[in-house]
């Protein structure tokens, strides 16, 4: 598996994290860092860019679900963008899409500043 690799942009809605590489439970702590860092910056809006992640198990998964429950809690939330296949039919059977914005193409939030 390649490593997972996180970058951070931010744009007037708020924080974006570009994933890509493939997500196990070995990467899952380096990722809840990561969306820890972003939920410490008091943003209530989080966007994350998975058009480069391969692969996500439900660790990842999961890590991701709890961003969402803490943003919501917040008032605020979590909005997951341009999934590929294998990572949108691993959302969608484990219900992901139910409970999290899942977007097959680039939202307003999800345009990093250039």
């Amino acid at each position: 598996m390649g490593p997972l690799e996180i970058s951070v942009d931010v744009n007037e809605h708020g924080p974006v994290l570009s994933l890509s590489g493939e997500a196990d439970i070995t990467s899952a702590a380096g990722l809840s860092d990561a969306l820890a860092a972003q939920l410490a910056t008091g943003a209530p809006h989080l966007t994350v860019d998975l058009s480069g992640l391969r692969f996500a198990d439900s660790a990842v998964i999961r890590t991701l679900v709890l961003a969402d429950r803490t943003l919501k809690d917040r008032g605020g939330g979590l909005e997951l963008v341009r999934p590929q296949p294998a990572v949108a039919r691993a959302m969608s059977l484990l219900g992901v899409d139910q409970v999290i914005d899942v977007r097959d193409g680039t939202s307003a939030r999800a345009e990093p500043e250039r």
